[in-house]
């Protein structure tokens, strides 16, 4: 066994999903005992300020704090990489990159890099047809962050249509996050609107709360968790042998 690194998190932004996350985690790590499972820090900081509202208002600063203490605290207890699952939060990556040196990993960037090397497929690559559907909160559209790293890897990404970019507030907010049943027909228009009518080939399930929609719902073969790259990346930069459903 090669020499692992501890994996500090922060979570809670919702719970449910840190809990996925975690079980994620365990599930994609190749191990025949306890003692082969990476050592994890797991900050579940449920009353961090909401991400999307933090963009919305420019009214950021508590967040900005509370993250920059949650990276202090990974540091101190020998965190070696940190991952944040929630997808929205890292639009404030640099700030909390800033706040302590141990690497943070980027979710959204490393899900599209993923997406444009892997994900894509052979037509797409061959017609150049490079389009990635995004479906996120509202916070994470508006400020582009996965907007901006598929600009710079030369891929257009497709955000819904405001009835459809409803749609998937909806299930983040007023049925994941708030514990009832999601309504697949939701899911369902927005993903045919984006791969039907505007063409996507890849559609990023860019929230955490989409991720937890997942694992109880079938989704479409085109669909990519970022929460699975998440936890691959996280894996690997632990150095522990990686199991999970992606290659």
């Amino acid at each position: 066994m090669g020499v692992r690194k501890k994996l500090g998190v922060i979570g809670g932004m919702g719970p449910e999903a840190s809990s996925y996350f975690y079980q994620e985690l365990t599930a994609a790590t190749a191990a025949s005992s306890d003692q082969e499972h990476i050592d994890a820090l797991i900050l579940s900081h449920a009353t961090m300020p909401d991400r999307t509202r933090a963009i919305a208002t420019g009214d950021s600063r508590a967040l900005i704090d509370a993250m920059g203490s949650d990276m202090r605290l990974l540091e101190a207890w020998g965190a070696a990489n940190v991952a944040i699952p929630c997808n929205t939060s890292h639009y404030f990556y640099d700030q909390i990159q800033a706040a302590a040196p141990v690497p943070v990993i980027h979710m959204p960037r490393e899900t599209v890099r993923y997406a444009v090397e892997r994900g894509l497929g052979d037509t797409a690559r061959a017609s150049g047809a490079r389009r990635i559907g995004i479906m996120a909160t509202d916070g994470t559209v508006m400020a582009g962050v996965y907007a901006h790293e598929c600009a710079a890897l030369g891929v257009e990404a497709v955000t819904p249509s405001p009835d459809r970019q409803r749609d998937v507030m909806a299930l983040i907010y007023d049925e994941i996050k708030a514990g009832r049943p999601a309504d697949e027909a939701r899911f369902a228009r927005v993903i045919d609107e984006l791969v039907g009518e505007k063409g996507c080939q890849t559609v990023i399930l860019a929230c955490t709360e989409l991720s937890v929609y997942k694992r109880d719902h079938a989704v479409p073969a085109c669909c990519l968790d970022a929460l699975d790259v998440l936890v691959r990346e996280a894996v690997l930069r632990s150095g522990a042998p990686y199991c999970g459903p992606l290659g």
